[in-house]
């Protein structure tokens, strides 16, 4: 018997997919575990697999075209078999395309000349930006148009300008030229791709639910740049600033478990794991790569996982286990030159950690002044789940670990 394949949720925040290609056509064999379509979702491409043997019958969304979850996609049954039945029974969880309609074999091309003509005509008033009428009478009386200034829009000359025209018999000193613009007003629209969509949806929530409240601090990164130079002598891989703050910010963490919870509406859940999420720019949004139990890894081990889901990510290859679960957040603009800034609570998370660029500022130190090297942070606490002076602890204990690095691998 024919089975109708949906569109499954492919992560806890997927509602919709988009389908970047068919891998199969209508009349193609399929068997179990043939990968039929690849589809995008709000964080990744992947691999729709079939779990059915016999005939693709029906291709009900072409690519390029999006689907709800539990939408229609396709219809598998045996060669031949009559299967319109089980799409009028499956109507309520019918598909729902968002994008433009595909054309037909039979649809017939509009002919491009007036498009040409209208191209023309635009040239030719962009020489001349006069009405048909004033262009007319000026010839007449053997003006030359293009010395009149236009009081119509955007310049224009019309009639009016022409005939209150006198011609100058004195010199007059020069007038600043009439501005004529370049082109012409327009816009481009941009559709949004899954993941635009899900950071929308999802920070919307978190910034209009959750209470923000913010607090700053400078730490002193001295020690850390002296340190990381050590650690990177004899690290098996590169370990980046960002890399000791998450190793930091776990450490601290497990000494602030208030810190690590979520506001799950009747009830705060305290986490007794510790996962970290790193917040990664991507041309479509934000994507946040999970360092699980990171309070137990070493710098090496959280620098290689790191680089590994980074890549992965901007691979569209990250799978949903990879960048959910997060208990913690982290989003880091230094080497963009950012010196600080204020971040929106990852959902499910409590807080999130806004982390600016190291800085060289002047500082008095004894009877002088020296150059030191300054990083401000801004946490972003959720006041359901996390009072004031809860998240101010917090800090303070970042703040040691950070400008005395090791101690927090005792």
């Amino acid at each position: 018997m024919a089975e109708v394949i949906r569109m499954p949720r492919l992560s806890d925040t997927m509602t919709e997919g988009k389908i970047v290609a068919w891998n199969k056509k209508v009349g193609d064999a399929v068997k179990p575990g043939d990968v039929l379509a690849e589809v995008e979702t709000d964080k990744a491409t992947m691999e729709l697999e079939s779990y059915n043997e016999g005939v693709l019958l029906y291709i009900g969304v072409p690519a390029g075209n999006a689907v709800v979850v539990e939408g229609i996609l396709a219809v598998i049954g045996k060669a031949g078999e009559a299967y319109e039945s089980l799409l009028t029974d499956a109507q309520p969880a019918a598909t729902a395309a968002v994008a433009a309609p595909v054309a037909t074999p039979d649809a017939v091309a509009t002919t491009p000349e007036p498009v040409a003509v209208a191209a023309s005509m635009a040239a030719n008033d962009e020489r001349i930006k006069a009405s048909p009428l004033a262009k007319k009478i000026a010839a007449e009386k053997g003006i030359d148009i293009s010395k009149l200034a236009g009081s119509g829009d955007h310049g224009r000359v019309v009639k009016k300008d022409v005939d209150q025209y006198v011609p100058s018999t004195e010199l007059k000193p020069a007038a600043a030229p009439v501005f004529m613009p370049q082109g012409t007003e327009g816009h481009t629209d941009i559709p949004l791709s899954q993941m635009r969509k899900t950071i929308a949806r999802r920070l919307s929530e978190s910034k209009f639910s959750a209470p923000h409240f913010y607090l700053k601090m400078e730490i002193n990164m001295d020690n850390a740049i002296t340190a990381r130079q050590a650690i990177n002598e004899v690290s098996p891989v590169k370990v980046s600033f960002n890399d000791m703050l998450i190793k930091a910010c776990a450490a601290a963490l497990r000494q602030h478990p208030d810190v690590n919870s979520s506001w799950m509406g009747d009830f705060i859940r305290q986490n007794h794991h510790i996962h970290i999420g790193s917040a990664l720019a991507m041309p479509d949004g934000l994507i946040v790569p999970v360092i699980r139990f990171a309070d137990q890894k070493s710098l090496s081990q959280i620098a290689t996982e790191a680089k590994g889901l980074y890549a992965k990510a901007k691979d569209k290859k990250i799978q949903p286990a990879e960048f959910t679960g997060n208990t913690f957040t982290i989003s880091n603009l230094g080497m963009m030159d950012i010196d600080d800034f204020t971040a929106i609570i990852n959902p499910p998370d409590s807080c999130i950690l806004a982390v600016g660029k190291i800085k060289e500022v002047v500082v008095k130190k004894g009877d002088g002044f020296a150059v030191t090297n300054v990083m401000k942070v801004t946490l972003s606490c959720d006041h359901r789940s996390v009072d004031g002076s809860v998240g101010a602890s917090f800090l303070q204990t970042l703040k040691k670990f950070m400008e005395n690095p090791v101690t927090m691998l005792v």
